[in-house]
C-alpha cells in the first residue's frame, strides 16, 4: 500500500511539472485528471488492505480433555494435534489460538469446562473421549465440534445421527471398532496358552462399557474362555477386584478403556498386575510404556492428527453435520519384555514380530 501511495504522489508531481509548459502544449489532447487516477490507486490500495486483514482472521479453537498437561500421552496426543494442524498452514499465534481445558474428573466438571469454552464464543469444539463429547454437546448445539477419538459408539450414544451423515453440530473420529476387544483376548491367549478364565476390569459408568462388553463376550466365546467381569466405581476398589482375582484363579486380565478412573489409577493397576503375576492387556501404549506387559488399541496420535484435518474443513466452512465420522485405520501392538520377564511369561517370537514397539 506504501508503495502505491509513493507512486501515485510522485505521478501527480510530475503532471503539475508539465502543466507550467509553454503553449504548444495546450494543443496536445488532454489527458485523463491524475488526481482521479491517484483516487483510484488508493481505492484499490484499501480493498487489499482490508481483503489482506480479513484472511488474516484468528480463528479460536477450544479444546477439552480429561487428561492433564503433564501427562506424556495427553502432551503427545496434543502435539500430534498441533502437528495436524501446521501441516495444514494453521499455526499457533498467526491464524489460529487453542485454548485448552483440561484435567475434568467428573461429569460435572467437564460441563463446565465445555461451558467455558462456548461462553467464549470458539469456532470450533475440539472433545477428547466420550464424556468430554457429551460435556460439549450438552454446553451448545451451535458450535461445532468435533469428536477426537470417542470410545463410546457415537450412533448408540446420541453423538450423531449416522457416520455418514452425523447431523446436527458433531462430527469426527471414532475409536469404536469391532476388531479391538477380540484381538485383545487373542493376543492374551497367544501369550498364555494354557488361559481358560480371562477377568475384566471396568468402570461400568463409562459411556462405551456396554458395547466393550458385548463384543468382549463375543470374544471371550469364540475363544472359549470363561470370562470374570470386576466393576470399579472407585480408586478404593481396585485393591480388592485384584485380591478377588487371585482367589478365583484367574489366568489373565484384559482392563477396558476408561479416562476416569482406570486411566487416572493406571499406576496401581499395573503395580498390582505385576505383583499378582496377572498377564494383562491394556487398552493404551501409556500402560505398558510405564510397565504393563503389553496393549493393543488404535493409534492415539494418528487419530488425534487426523482430528486437525476436521478442523480445518470446519474453518474453512463446511457444515460439521454434513462430514462424515472416520473409523481407526490405524492399529498399534506394544508389548514390555521386562515386564513378561517379571511376570514368567515367554511371548512367542511371532507376536513379536507383529508388534509395532517392544520395550526391552
Amino acid at each position: 500500500m506504501i508503495g502505491i501511495l509513493r507512486n501515485a504522489i510522485s505521478w501527480l508531481r510530475s503532471d503539475n511539472l508539465k502543466s507550467k509548459s509553454g503553449p504548444e502544449d495546450e494543443k496536445r489532447p488532454r489527458r485523463p485528471k491524475r488526481a482521479g487516477l491517484v483516487a483510484l490507486a488508493l481505492t484499490f490500495s484499501l480493498a487489499e488492505g482490508v481483503a489482506t486483514a480479513q484472511s488474516q482472521k484468528i480463528y479460536k479453537i477450544g479444546r477439552l480433555s480429561a487428561g492433564a498437561p503433564t501427562d506424556p500421552l495427553s502432551k503427545a496426543t496434543y502435539e500430534a494435534f498441533q502437528d495436524g494442524l501446521r501441516e495444514l498452514a494453521w499455526i499457533e499465534g498467526k491464524n489460529v489460538v487453542i485454548d485448552n481445558r483440561w484435567g475434568a474428573a467428573t461429569s460435572e466438571g467437564a460441563v463446565k469446562l465445555a461451558a467455558e469454552l462456548v461462553r467464549l464464543n470458539v469456532d470450533v469444539i475440539v472433545a477428547v473421549g466420550s464424556p468430554m463429547i457429551q460435556a460439549a454437546k450438552q454446553a451448545t448445539t451451535v458450535i461445532p465440534i468435533v469428536m477426537s477419538g470417542s470410545g463410546a459408539d457415537p450412533e448408540a450414544a446420541g453423538f450423531i445421527a449416522s457416520l455418514r451423515r452425523p447431523g446436527g453440530n458433531i462430527t469426527g473420529l471414532s475409536m469404536l471398532s469391532t476388531e479391538l476387544n477380540g484381538k485383545r483376548l487373542e493376543l492374551l491367549k497367544e501369550m498364555t496358552p494354557k488361559l481358560g478364565r480371562v477377568a475384566v476390569l471396568r468402570n461400568p459408568k463409562f459411556p462405551a462399557v456396554a458395547i466393550q462388553s458385548k463384543e468382549t463376550e463375543l470374544a471371550a466365546k469364540f475363544l472359549g474362555l470363561q470370562l470374570q467381569t470386576w466393576d470399579i466405581g472407585g480408586p478404593q476398589e481396585i485393591d480388592s477386584a485384584f485380591a478377588g482375582m487371585s482367589k478365583a484363579g484367574t489366568g489373565g486380565l484384559v482392563v477396558f478403556s476408561d479416562p476416569v478412573i482406570l486411566e487416572r489409577n493406571r499406576g496401581s493397576i499395573i503395580k498390582l498386575a505385576l505383583k499378582s503375576r496377572m498377564p494383562t492387556l491394556y487398552p493404551w501404549r501409556n500402560y505398558v510404556e510405564e510397565g504393563g506387559l503389553a496393549s493393543y488399541s488404535a493409534s492415539l496420535l494418528d487419530m488425534h492428527r487426523r482430528a486437525a484435518a476436521y478442523v480445518d474443513k470446519i474453518l474453512k466452512g463446511a457444515n460439521a453435520g454434513e462430514i462424515p465420522v472416520e473409523q481407526p485405520i490405524k492399529f498399534e501392538f506394544v508389548v514390555n519384555l521386562k515386564a513378561a520377564k517379571q511376570i514368567g511369561v515367554t511371548v512367542p517370537p511371532n507376536l513379536l514380530v507383529r508388534a509395532d514397539r517392544v520395550i526391552r
